[in-house]
């Protein structure tokens, strides 16, 4: 199989895997446990707490771990908007990954304002348009860094500064540029990150969120008294060790995905097909949103799958969605486009080789429809 859905999920790292297992075998005490077993694997979790607030650039003191990057962004934004006193207005995005608007329906519910921005025709929130929408009551923009379908970066530095210049919180979705760009300068200017553990090589099932000490949150169940009553349950010691080994060896070639981004696109027919991306200083190389005229994004996904080729409709998370995928539409393109549109998202362990059989199976499917 060649494996082209990396934004979805990556393979785990070898060292993530034999860190797991050695985990599991000899750190099986509960991390909050006072005896010696409990005390290695707090040990072991303190570690990992360390090296992974390291890599974002933040105080360990601050680092939640969850069950995953989806429970990271519901956790963070429940937990700071509940909190926050200024008032019940929030701004995010149409394109924001599916957990976050779960996050704020849920909000919604609870008599919180939710104001939605679209993205530009690039793939990009429109800075002016998103100070427009602040009012006296705003207490909380929540962004995505990079998008998930298209890979376009938004300007969450300048979007942090703005918050900042009137008072508001920013949380900010780190899950797919964690350990591809480099996050450590917005630790000092936003007030909660949540990353996952799957994108960079580790186990799935774990994630961590970031939320500012100095930040007060409101935990989403009261009265438990894990991960500073933030969020209840055992820690899974394994995991977040293999996490924090995935992390420190986690390599992003981006001038490797560039070229393989370059081979992908400069091989397709601008007749056929559309790619979807942002200007290059916005872009993450690694996830290519394209669109085949006249074709559905999901009869191209499974041709593909059927020539051994994995790759996805957008993201995993809104893989039942009838409407297409949350950018194309965000970015003012038609259900119609939306539904032509398909992801191919490299890694590492991609072959320009195998982007050259991708670009042959593509253009084969032309000659079947």
């Amino acid at each position: 199989m060649i494996y082209l859905d990396y934004a979805a999920t990556t393979p785990m790292t070898e060292g993530a895997i034999e860190a797991y297992s050695e985990a599991a075998r000899k750190l099986s005490g509960n991390p909050s446990s006072l005896h010696d077993m409990g005390g290695r694997a707090s040990a072991a979790v303190r570690w990992a707490r360390k090296v992974i607030a390291n890599k974002l650039g933040v105080h360990e003191d601050g680092m939640i771990f969850t069950g995953s990057g989806t429970e990271g962004n519901i956790l963070a934004i429940l937990s700071i908007a509940r909190e926050a006193h200024r008032g019940k207005h929030i701004i995010s995005c149409l394109a924001e990954h599916t957990s976050v608007h779960a996050a704020l329906n849920t909000l919604e519910r609870e008599g919180f304002e939710i104001t939605k921005l679209p993205l530009t025709k690039e793939g990009i929130i429109d800075l002016d348009s998103l100070e427009k929408a602040i009012r006296p009551d705003t207490t909380l923009i929540t962004i995505q860094h990079v998008n998930s379908e298209i890979g376009s970066i938004q300007p969450v530095k300048a979007i942090a500064e703005l918050a900042k210049n009137f008072g508001i919180l920013i949380h900010v979705d780190c899950v797919q540029s964690f350990c591809k760009l480099d996050v450590t300068g917005l630790s000092g200017q936003v007030d909660a990150i949540t990353i996952s553990a799957h994108k960079v090589g580790g186990p799935k099932g774990c994630g961590a969120v970031y939320i500012n000490p100095r930040v007060r949150a409101t935990p989403v169940f009261p009265g438990v008294t894990h991960e500073k009553g933030l969020r209840g349950g055992t820690l899974d010691t394994p995991s977040i060790v293999a996490m924090a080994v995935a992390v420190e060896e986690f390599v992003y070639n981006i001038g490797y995905q560039w070229q393989l981004r370059q081979d992908l696109i400069e091989s397709l027919d601008k007749r056929l097909f559309q790619v979807i991306e942002a200007p290059f200083e916005n872009q993450l190389p690694n996830i290519c949103g394209i669109c085949m005229g006249g074709v559905e994004g999901q009869y191209v996904m499974l041709k593909l799958n059927g020539e051994g080729i994995c790759i996805s409709t957008g993201s995993a998370c809104d893989i039942n969605s009838a409407s297409g995928t949350k950018a194309i539409l965000a970015m003012g393109k038609s259900l119609t486009e939306a539904r032509q549109f398909f992801r191919i998202s490299f890694g590492s362990e991609t072959k320009r080789e195998e982007i050259a059989k991708v670009n042959e199976a593509l253009h084969n499917i032309i000659n079947i429809v």
